[in-house]
């Protein structure tokens, strides 16, 4: 009996044991689009928070793999002075160790970018760039797996179409292969031929395709057979936990697990992957003030305090006055930066009379506040080194543009301009447009203020570079604005816009 009582015993005890064995998990933490926001982001985000929440996962949990799903650069000055050497360094601060490119990674240029990468410890992912002919050759890979509790985990990079967000100089040497027929593939590669167990592609290509013939990590994941789970960034989506976008039934139609975690790094994304059945448990962490008192990083902020010195100087310096409060890339902003860039541009160009200006509203990053107008906020709101163009184009190819625009909802237009137009967002028609008053003529031709980033068919604006070019800068048009602001203030004059939209669906 006492035999008896002791194998019941010991039985009962690895019974007890097995649940613990089983509850083997992944915790994958994820970022994405941080943007240069070093700084808290108004009352969230911050890198040194970012940090703090990213070492408590860490601690209170066993297998952690924190992952960033590109643009981890432009937006601050952070970027616009020190060129990415703050944003890169903290890659590796941060303890990231998967990371793959966003379209902004490309903004200083493919040799610059390369200068960076080989010094990021972080595994560098890419699937569908080829890098062969490029300062990059060797320093990515496609695929990096992963053996937990003997559990093999692969993950792998799937980058976004260069054409139409990237100026081609920017990457020269790169071939592009297509991300949706390159996803599957290599997650059927790593099931059938590197035998792992589950599949993670991150992905910088957005949740949604943002032009029509593009793809998103949403309709990938429709056709897909074989990718279990899907970290994504590009289209700064808040996907939150409970939200039906989050879990998309693939080709087979199994659910596929889908996060994303907007931008400027306000929250950062966990996916508890069960190793055993291979569920997933998607969450977001708000990071906000409740993280300060656990980022104790005293060498880090010590690191840190040169460049932010040079930062908070430049931000502070005063310029002018604004009598309203704009959002960035809101109707306001477009108007103000559109007119501001049609009343300048004489001086600039040398050409007396445009008949109008064509902007892009995602090029405002940040919003202005009402009151006072520094340095450092116009290079915040106006980042990217774009310079001014004048283009000479038809009033067919002008209508072609302003078709495309409409496509992503309307986009910054100069007072000149009146539009309308109908249908849907991938087939929208222009019913009204208007230049000067009169009705745009397709045969005339017209002389538009503009930028190197559109008029090369940067948000496939193609139709803007099939003319003639009778100016082109060589200065970034952020500095022209500085002025411009400057140039207000000596004339008693404030930033001033109307919020009345020029492009209107009807």
């Amino acid at each position: 009996m006492k035999k008896f009582t002791k194998v019941i015993l010991a039985i009962a005890i690895a019974l007890i044991a097995i649940p613990d064995l089983q509850a083997e998990h992944l915790i994958v933490i994820s970022a994405n689009d941080t943007h240069s926001q070093i700084e808290p982001n108004g009352t969230l985000g911050g890198l040194f928070r970012r940090r703090a929440a990213m070492d408590e996962i860490r601690r209170e949990n066993k297998n952690v793999i924190a992952v960033h799903a590109g643009d981890a650069v432009q937006g601050t000055l952070y970027f616009n002075l020190f060129r990415g050497e703050v944003e890169y360094a903290a890659m590796d601060s941060l303890g990231y160790d998967m990371i793959i490119l966003g379209n902004h990674e490309f903004d200083n240029g493919i040799d610059e970018l390369a200068s960076y990468y080989k010094k990021i410890k972080a595994v560098k992912l890419s699937a569908n760039y080829d890098f062969s002919n490029t300062p990059l050759a060797d320093v990515l890979q496609p695929y990096s797996i992963r053996t937990v509790a003997g559990k093999r985990i692969g993950f792998f990079g799937i980058n976004v179409n260069p054409k139409g967000l990237i100026s081609d100089d920017k990457y020269e040497g790169m071939v592009y292969l297509d991300n949706a027929v390159v996803a599957d593939a290599t997650a059927r590669y790593l099931k059938e031929v590197q035998n792992v167990d589950f599949t993670v592609m991150i992905s910088h290509i957005g949740y949604y395709p943002e032009t029509v013939g593009l793809v998103g990590d949403s309709i990938i994941a429709t056709q897909s057979h074989y990718i279990d789970m899907i970290v994504g960034g590009h289209t700064h989506t808040l996907l939150e936990p409970g939200d039906p976008r989050t879990q998309v039934r693939n080709a087979d139609g199994k659910v596929i697990t889908i996060g994303q975690n907007g931008k400027t790094g306000k929250y950062i994304g966990t996916y508890d992957i069960d190793l055993d059945d291979w569920s997933v448990k998607y969450d977001l962490v708000k990071i906000d003030k409740s993280f300060d008192a656990k980022a104790d990083y005293p060498a880090m902020r010590a690191w840190l305090a040169p460049y932010k010195f040079k930062v908070d100087s430049v931000m502070d310096n005063v310029l002018g006055t604004s009598a309203l409060a704009m959002k960035g890339g809101g109707i306001a902003s477009q108007n103000w930066l559109c007119d501001a860039v049609m009343e300048m541009m004489p001086g600039i160009s040398g050409i007396k009379k445009l008949d109008g200006v064509i902007m892009n509203k995602g090029g405002i990053r940040q919003s202005m506040p009402e009151g006072n107008v520094t340095e450092g906020l116009i290079g915040s709101m106006f980042p990217f080194d774009n310079r001014f163009v004048v283009v000479e184009v038809t009033g067919s190819d002008l209508l072609e543009a302003l078709r495309v625009m409409a496509t992503r909802g309307g986009d910054a237009l100069s007072k000149e301009f009146y539009v309308e137009y109908t249908g849907s967002d991938d087939n929208p028609k222009i019913t009204t447009a208007k230049l000067g008053g009169k009705k745009i003529d397709p045969k005339k031709k017209y002389l538009i203020g503009t930028i190197d980033y559109l008029a090369n068919g940067g948000d496939h604006m193609d139709a803007l570079g099939k003319g003639a070019r009778p100016f082109v800068d060589n200065v970034p048009y952020g500095e022209h604005m500085k002025n411009y602001i400057k140039t207000l203030t000596k004339s008693g004059r404030v930033v001033n816009a109307t919020d009345k939209a020029r492009m209107i669906k009807k």
